[in-house]
């Protein structure tokens, strides 16, 4: 068993990537990250997905793979020069809702809404708004985050909060979650 990705990328994939490293964007998940990603979203046939943190659609690209049909993705992100290359190369999937908004205030508006899973990617439903991000999570749902392993563009003192964190998601009681070295470490949490 290697770690390499040997399935094929989604269609609009290059296209996103050379688009993202034009625009400078370089917070973007990685294709490991994002196989699995495309992987998990294949176990929630009909599902509703909540991606927070769009930036280019790299992610949402690789979860879009691997929905079906009959499920629907709202993909949140607060900058519209990074939404509007998603919005380009992935807006004619009818499957998909992308929205220009602040984290915190959609998390604070959406609190009626239940997803299947939901990929917390930016610091509202991960640093920040944890609990109410997990209460947006259907039973059985799937909460994934990724760059939990030490990242060379973190800035000073982040690491201790990555600690905080997974710290604060081992302590739940309503979640089980596994931790993976996979990619820039992945944490998979499951709504008991």
């Amino acid at each position: 068993m290697t770690d390499s990705i040997t399935q094929a990328f989604p269609a609009a994939y290059k296209i996103l990537e050379d688009l993202t490293c034009a625009a400078g964007f370089t917070m973007a998940s990685d294709p490991k990250a994002g196989s699995f990603l495309r992987t998990m979203a294949a176990t929630k046939p009909g599902g509703n997905f909540l991606e927070l943190g769009t930036g280019t659609g790299l992610s949402t690209s690789w979860i879009l793979d691997g929905m079906d049909a009959h499920s629907q993705l709202i993909s949140i992100d607060n900058d519209p020069q990074l939404v509007a290359i998603a919005q380009k190369q992935l807006g004619h999937d009818e499957r998909l809702t992308l929205e220009i908004a602040d984290g915190g205030d959609w998390l604070t508006s959406a609190q009626e809404q239940r997803f299947d899973y939901i990929f917390a990617d930016t610091w509202h439903g991960k640093y920040l708004m944890l609990d109410e991000t997990l209460q947006l999570l259907n039973k059985g749902g799937l909460y994934i985050i990724d760059d939990m392993l030490p990242q060379p563009n973190w800035p000073e003192g982040h690491a201790e909060k990555a600690v905080k964190l997974v710290a604060t998601l081992e302590s739940r009681s309503d979640i089980f979650i596994t931790k993976l070295h996979w990619s820039t470490g992945i944490i998979v949490a499951t709504k008991k």
